[in-house]
């Protein structure tokens, strides 16, 4: 029989409380007036000290240059984390390889890998790129491995998507955890899942993906239930149907003020629901918008870690320079 761990003598250890991990999701701004906005929503959320922001990257890096600019930014002018959305269909091993070196060399420790939208018009991805989230991550993992020395003070966190209700291109929900697995065997850190509309859809991924050994941490990704027809719009995306009963309140309110309150109230109940199934965080998709974010983490009451804050000790004066005629005899 091997002697007893750390773990085993000290059962007290996995008692402690964790904190809820708290992020957040933004898109790059479409122009001057929506990044203006954009910019007035980041400082609002940046004090609330979330633990990242992901900033999300088009098909293909179709706005490749605003996201980079939109990272940097975030790390010069700001105290947030950015996580960096990365896709791969479309693009070659070396073209990614180069994209992933630029992020790490403006200072970006952690990135969603991502598969990307396949082309609408259903043209066949250039030969040669990459197919598969799970291929990006083994680059993303090679091009750390050449850059360990660099990264001593810091490895790269790899994030994959995870899919509550069956992904529209996936045979079934088992299918998707089959994914999952693979990403994580392929070095995958941690899953943020899509957006979902029911509390066991949650529940159920969680239960499916630890029975087929999937042990990295899966964060719920939570949206404001604020707008009918961002709900709409998201739940055709997605390929999955709103709660009928939330559209029905949303759509019978009789005030903006009601629909967002009503709004607000579901989506506090469904990350709620969440968390009491295991939930080690929340990230909220804010659509660059912070209000109704901001609603729903009042009213969720995280625990978050107490991290020190910065306070600048007052200056003593500057000595008066020693005359050597005062020491003349």
């Amino acid at each position: 029989m091997s002697p007893p761990t750390l773990t085993d003598t000290h059962s007290n250890l996995s008692a402690a409380t964790a904190p809820v991990a708290l992020s957040y999701e933004l898109f790059p701004p479409r122009s001057p007036k929506a990044a203006e906005t954009l910019w007035t929503t980041i400082r609002e959320l940046e004090a609330t000290d979330p633990d990242y922001v992901s900033v999300t990257y088009g098909a293909s890096g179709s706005n490749r240059d605003t996201a980079v600019d939109l990272i940097n930014r975030l790390l010069l002018e700001t105290t947030l984390r950015p996580l960096a959305h990365l896709t791969c269909v479309g693009n070659t091993p070396a073209e990614l390889a180069d994209i992933i070196a630029e992020l790490l060399d403006h200072g970006v420790r952690g990135i969603l890998a991502l598969r990307g939208d396949l082309p609408q018009d259903g043209t066949l991805p250039p030969s040669g790129s990459l197919r598969y989230a799970q291929d990006l991550i083994e680059l993303v993992r090679h091009v750390e491995q050449r850059r360990t020395a660099l990264l001593c003070a810091g490895k790269i966190a790899v994030g994959v998507a995870a899919y509550p209700a069956k992904h529209p291109e996936s045979p079934s929900v088992e299918h998707d955890v089959e994914v999952l697995l693979a990403k994580q065997r392929s070095g995958a850190d941690f899953a943020i899942t899509q957006v979902f509309f029911q509390a066991h859809e949650y529940s159920n991924l969680v239960s499916r993906a630890r029975r087929a050994g999937v042990t990295i941490p899966i964060i719920p990704g939570v949206m404001p239930f604020t707008s009918l027809r961002r709900l709409k719009r998201l739940g055709e995306l997605a390929g999955v149907d709103p709660s009928a009963h939330l559209m029905e309140r949303l759509a019978a309110a009789d005030t903006e003020a009601e629909q967002r309150r009503i709004g607000v109230a579901a989506t506090v109940d469904l990350a709620n629901a969440a968390l009491d199934s295991g939930a080690p965080g929340i990230h909220l998709y804010t659509f660059n918008e912070h209000a109704h974010a901001l609603d729903v983490l009042d009213k969720l009451a995280l625990p978050r870690p107490a991290r020190p804050t910065f306070r600048a000790q007052p200056v003593s004066p500057t000595p008066e320079p020693v005359r050597h005629e005062e020491f003349a005899i």
